[in-house]
């Protein structure tokens, strides 16, 4: 008479019907906290917080927490793991993707989506870290307006952090090129995604590790990161291709 009861709960619990509508409703989630309004308004709150309440936060957290925690570590992650979303190495991998994948479909899409992909990074986030001209940690002054490209360099335009917004961006365009213009398994697209969220920590982990960017420079850089990603998909899907 008791083991009745466990059995149909036991099966209630592990419905497959029931995993699918949690997936779904992930998903749905998922998708509306990446779509392109979300992303911007939460850059928008982000800068807005950074250039008040959070500043005193990010210099309290402003350490060069891997010469403290282990600096035998610091060549290795300075060398091998930061240029991962460097433009060194991001870029040849974004220009061999869309090549390769123009050639394969005899279209000038992907290529052209990984030139507007290029410019999206230096016209928009760029034209961000200029007008924003926050200093560098090096300088000690997390407020904005206190640097500039003509002042001080590349030392005067921290937010948002570039490398945080190439892990999302160039990564994330080079995932959407696989997985749109070539005939890959969903599972094949599943861990390509799991890939650009990898990168994208990777990068945020080791600049705030190294002392180099401010906190809310890394998260503004992947906010606005994952924002230009999305306008350009919209862009890619609505535009229609000429061949047909």
């Amino acid at each position: 008479m008791v083991a009745e009861p466990y059995v149909e709960s036991e099966k209630l619990i592990s419905n497959p019907s029931d995993r699918s509508q949690w997936t779904e409703r992930a998903q749905g989630l998922l998708s509306w906290a990446t779509s392109f309004w979300v992303l911007g308004a939460a850059f928008i709150v982000v800068t807005f917080a950074a250039a008040g309440p959070l500043r005193v936060w990010d210099y309290k957290l402003n350490r060069r927490w891997l010469y403290l925690f282990d600096p035998d570590l610091v060549w290795f992650v300075q060398h091998i793991l930061d240029p991962i979303a460097g433009q060194a190495v991001c870029l040849p991998v974004l220009a061999i993707t869309a090549i390769v994948l123009s050639r394969k479909r005899r279209s000038w899409r992907p290529i052209v989506f990984a030139i507007a992909v290029e410019a999206a990074f230096y016209l928009g986030i760029g034209s961000l870290k200029v007008l924003l001209a926050r200093p560098a940690t090096t300088l000690h002054d997390p407020r904005f307006f206190q640097g500039g490209l003509i002042e001080i360099g590349g030392r005067g335009i921290s937010y948002p952090s570039g490398h945080a917004a190439e892990a999302v961006l160039i990564y994330g365009a080079v995932a959407y090129l696989i997985a749109t213009y070539s005939n890959v398994t969903t599972r094949t697209v599943r861990l390509l995604c799991w890939g650009v969220a990898a990168v994208s920590v990777n990068s945020v982990v080791v600049s705030f590790a190294l002392g180099w960017h401010w906190a809310t420079d890394l998260i503004g850089g992947l906010l606005i990161g994952g924002f230009f990603l999305q306008l350009l998909i919209i862009a890619d899907k609505r535009i229609p291709d000429p061949r047909t």
